[in-house]
């Protein structure tokens, strides 16, 4: 009976009024999915923006092309970096449920701001025709600028909470210590870029659609609806929920307290027996053995936060800023040791802004029609490789990863660190071919004497599908790079940081839309001549993007033979499920 019960109960989970979770009462993939509808709906609401909010700012806001794509780059980015911020709050103070809820909320005023900003012409700059050459357009300032920024930011706050809690909460509903819960927790990561994916695909086209041809504010409008059905699904799941209890201190902030003890104690010399370096007695947390981690001989200059002062050290005295425990200690050199792989993905997330700023200025100059009477968005164009993956997701899921996992051993089929490279190879190929189609689109311009045309009003006789290849590469790219990631940060975090594992992959979207902003303004300034840039302007025709997505294709495949370099050479960490499966496969050989 009392080993009955042990079974029933989730180890350091709770139900919402507090008490401890019951196995198959609380979690599992039923709640999971409800979680899984929430990030639909979520993505729903927002992904129209990150394809669709350059043509915003441009044909509305009236800023020039370069600077509506800096403005959607700052947003995203902003969106992404405060996860970290997010997730520490959720962590140390609110908890993760708290923490996705108020988020949530956020994001709902937020798009609401937006529906009212866009209704009101008082609340927009005067009406003008940026495209047309003879006119002054009046960019948008005052407190009208000030509405806009202040829904946009409150928006990508609300969207830092969900990124940083939504899929830790999700993993949360899921057991790793039971066989069976554990490779339901894998497939759990490959469903969020389902649910990503299903709810893109009405974003792109019927959002999309409906602010292109009905009005932006019945676009944000349905946006707003979307993210309010989000909050109610995410909600009712309340009784059903595991709900991770607060852990009073973030795990960030004890991975910095490691930093900061080791620059206090840097004129300490090391003990020459590691065991002398500062750890807890392992009786007083028995049932949590992996709460303890085996030194290792690396980033030695981090030991140095783990030396004892006197014997009178002990758990109960000791200032977490002076001394830290040597699990803390190898905590904090499992995420230095992250870092490189984490910097080598950067570069992806500045690929794909392109994608979602100049290649939609492309398609708006192309013949956008499917049929005499239906003409598609250009911003609806990441409909293509997202309805592939739709189709290739359950397909790469439950019959790629079994098959290869059979002659790997390792239960996603192919290492973390092999998907990531597949996705770094695929991305550089995308930009070549961006490259390409934008010398074929101004060919045509050119030889029907179009490069003035305008936009929309006057498209040039070239499809815009001639774009889809570079968008279906990509989005092939984002299947194997991003979802690779994010098993990769999980399972590679000790147990401690796996709330905050997923920050990791959002940060480096962030530094890549932030590093497009930046280059963009570099290139610009380094090709400064009679035109003002590769980039300047409003007339894409005029400017040079085929030699800016070549450029990007160049840094791509340099960054992809650094990673080879540094994945190479990274060390898994103590009781990492790709040592545990290759030691297995060894066993089951012998």
């Amino acid at each position: 009976m009392e080993m009955e019960k042990k079974v029933d109960f989730v180890e350091g989970k709770m139900d919402w009024k507090g008490r401890t979770a019951v196995k198959h009462k609380h979690g599992g993939m039923r709640t999971a999915f409800l979680i899984l509808a929430t990030f639909g709906f979520e993505n729903m609401a927002t992904l129209a923006l990150a394809v669709n909010l350059v043509t915003y700012f441009n044909g509305v806001m009236h800023f020039e092309i370069s600077d509506a794509a800096n403005q959607l780059t700052n947003f995203a980015g902003t969106g992404y970096i405060l996860s970290i911020l997010m997730a520490i709050l959720a962590d140390t103070f609110f908890g993760r449920f708290k923490t996705l809820l108020i988020s949530a909320c956020f994001e709902f005023v937020g798009l609401g701001l937006l529906t009212v900003q866009a209704h009101y012409p008082s609340l927009q700059p005067p009406v003008c025709n940026v495209f047309d050459p003879t006119s002054s357009c009046e960019k948008v300032t005052g407190g009208n600028a000030a509405l806009l920024f202040i829904a946009l930011y409150m928006l990508a706050a609300g969207a830092a909470g969900v990124k940083a809690t939504l899929p830790s909460h999700g993993a949360d509903q899921f057991e790793e210590k039971d066989p069976k819960e554990a490779r339901q927790m894998s497939s759990f990561f490959n469903l969020l870029l389902l649910a990503i994916c299903l709810g893109g695909v009405v974003s792109l086209t019927l959002i999309v659609w409906i602010q292109d041809n009905k009005g932006w504010d019945w676009g944000f409008g349905i946006s707003t609806i979307a993210m309010f059905l989000g909050v109610v699904v995410f909600f009712s799941g309340l009784p059903m929920y595991r709900i991770q209890a607060i852990r009073g201190t973030s795990a960030i902030i004890e991975i910095i307290q490691v930093y900061v003890a080791a620059v206090r104690n840097r004129n300490l010399t090391l003990p020459e027996n590691p065991s002398d370096l500062y750890e807890i007695e392992a009786d007083k947390e028995a049932s949590l053995e992996e709460e303890f981690l085996p030194h290792r001989p690396i980033f030695g200059f981090l030991d140095k936060a783990a030396i004892k002062r006197g014997q009178n050290d002990n758990a109960e005295s000791l200032n977490s800023w002076k001394l830290c425990r040597v699990t803390q200690v190898e905590n904090a050199k499992i995420i230095l040791g992250m870092v490189p792989i984490f910097l080598c993905t950067i570069i992806m997330t500045l690929c794909l802004a392109q994608l979602q700023t100049f290649s939609i200025q492309q398609g708006l100059t192309m013949d956008t029609s499917i049929t005499k009477n239906f003409k598609i968005p250009p911003a609806s164009l990441p409909i293509i490789p997202i309805m592939f993956l739709v189709i290739i997701i359950p397909v790469y899921d439950r019959i790629f990863v079994p098959l290869a996992s059979k002659f790997s051993g390792i239960p996603s089929g192919i290492t973390h660190l092999q998907r990531i490279g597949v996705g770094l190879v695929l991305s550089c190929i995308s930009m070549g071919v961006a490259g390409i189609m934008e010398v074929k689109r101004k060919d045509v311009a050119r030889d029907h004497n179009m490069l003035d045309a305008i936009p929309v009003l006057q498209p040039l006789p070239i499809s815009t599908f001639w774009l889809s290849f570079q968008y279906f590469i990509f989005g092939i790219a984002d299947m194997f790079t991003y979802v690779g990631l994010l098993e990769f940060f999980y399972s590679e975090a000790p147990k401690g940081l796996k709330s905050i594992s997923t920050c990791f992959l959002w940060s480096s979207m962030a530094l890549g839309y932030f590093f497009s902003t930046v280059l963009v303004k570099i290139v610009n300034a380094a090709t400064h001549g009679s035109n003002g840039g590769w980039l300047a302007g409003n007339n894409i025709n005029r400017n040079h993007l085929n030699l800016f997505y070549w450029l990007l294709s160049g840094m791509s495949f340099l960054n992809f033979f650094l990673y080879l370099f540094v994945s190479r050479r990274y060390k898994y960490r103590p009781g990492s499920p790709m040592l545990v499966s290759k030691d297995d496969k060894k066993e089951d050989e012998l």
